[in-house]
């Protein structure tokens, strides 16, 4: 399947989203102005969605909360730091094997947008970064 036209939604979004707000805003506001963004283009944009995580087929009570997931298809993780660190995308991709989506972004809203895109082979369990930064 062709995620590209999902991912430049989002990232478009992400960009309108930083043009209007500024740097600077608490993550959990982007989150919320990025999924409005989305939902007015018509992508289905959930908030802080519940990730269920297994250990030896008992499911546990502690849950992962994913920042956004877009047309259940894409997981965005979302950060409002000055850079983005090794730690942000381990966390990303922690959600992608345990969801199996092929598709993740790791948006930073700092001074400028951050975007970096990554795809997940569940045949492989390999993650491979497929994008640099977005600069426009």
């Amino acid at each position: 399947m062709d995620y590209s036209k999902v991912i430049y939604n989002i990232v478009g979004a992400a960009y309108n989203v930083h043009n209007e707000l500024g740097w600077g805003i608490a993550e959990a506001v982007y989150e919320e102005a990025l999924c409005l963004e989305l939902n007015l283009l018509g992508l289905i944009a959930i908030e802080q969605q519940e990730l269920p995580v297994y250990y030896r087929d008992v499911l546990l009570k502690k849950r992962y909360r994913m920042d956004v997931v877009v047309e259940n298809k894409v997981i965005v993780e979302l950060k409002a730091v000055e850079c983005i660190q090794p730690e942000y995308r381990a966390q990303l991709f922690n959600y992608l094997r345990l969801t199996k989506m092929p598709v993740g972004v790791l948006i930073n809203f700092g001074k400028s947008v951050e975007v970096e895109r990554y795809r997940y082979d569940a045949l492989t369990n390999e993650i491979t970064f497929y994008t640099n930064k977005c600069n426009s």
